[in-house]
């Protein structure tokens, strides 16, 4: 038990939503200033978490109110549920376009591709989300990954708040 006299530090809280490669997030992209085999189309099933963070706990003591994050669910499967993702400066966008116009995928271009630019656009959109529903200031988001499968993902997380 603590010392009841003494000051109370301060704390950090943190909760994480993880969205697992069975949440359907299934989608194609190519890294087309590869030289491996990255730059084939190819596929996986991303799985995507969020770490946020508040040094104050709301009402019910939470950093957020995982229920509450339907919306950005909901974002999270129109960037990716079953979508190929393209680079706006990939050299074969003008064909990707003809596919989708054709019916043959369902095309989203994107700033840029791979793991560490989708957990960019994940952080920013998290972001949003937490200024839109009243939170920010008192949470921020520290954290986002995007993961392919077991062996590789990427992150980003803010220098500073």
């Amino acid at each position: 038990m603590s010392d009841s006299t003494a000051e109370p530090r301060p704390l950090t809280f943190s909760s994480v939503k993880t969205y697992g490669p069975a949440a359907g997030f299934s989608c194609a992209f190519r890294q087309w200033r590869a030289e491996s085999h990255c730059r084939f189309l190819h596929g996986y099933s991303l799985a995507v978490s969020v770490e946020f963070q508040a040094s104050e706990l709301d009402e019910r003591g939470w950093v957020v109110d995982f229920g509450a994050l339907k919306s950005f669910k909901a974002w999270l499967e129109d960037l990716f549920d079953h979508k190929t993702l393209i680079a706006e400066d990939d050299p074969l966008l003008p064909q990707f376009r003809e596919l989708h116009a054709a019916g043959a995928l369902d095309l989203v271009v994107v700033p840029a591709v791979g793991c560490e630019r989708f957990a960019q656009m994940v952080l920013e959109r998290a972001e949003a989300w937490l200024r839109e529903h009243g939170l920010a200031p008192r949470c921020w988001v520290a954290l986002a990954e995007v993961r392919e499968h077991d062996g590789n993902a990427g992150r980003a997380r803010p220098v500073s708040r």
